[in-house]
């Protein structure tokens, strides 16, 4: 997964099988495309309130739990106010 290092040590979303949403800095990974994250937050979903974000800190993600893997912008991810955000959570995965 040499397409993974050009993401160390940015700020990246985690898109899980499970539905979770994880932001965090990616510390490494290795050759099964596991993860570590670090610095991380779960962001949880709701119709009825504004994204919650869950602090998680350092964070180890099995490579076969990982849906998507994508680079946050600082900039535009800090000016959204998340609070008043409403999104269905993402269902899990199902064979």
């Amino acid at each position: 997964m040499s397409s993974l290092q050009g993401y160390v040590d940015r700020r990246v979303l985690l898109v899980l099988q499970d539905g979770r949403a994880i932001v965090g800095v990616l510390a490494g990974f290795d050759q099964k495309s596991n993860v570590v994250v670090s610095d991380c937050k779960e962001r949880v979903y709701s119709l009825d309130e504004g994204v919650e974000e869950i602090p998680l800190g350092l964070y180890l993600v099995k490579g076969d739990m990982i849906a998507l893997i994508g680079e946050i912008d600082d900039a535009i991810d800090q000016a959204v106010d998340l609070s008043t955000i409403r999104a269905e959570p993402i269902t899990p995965i199902r064979y």
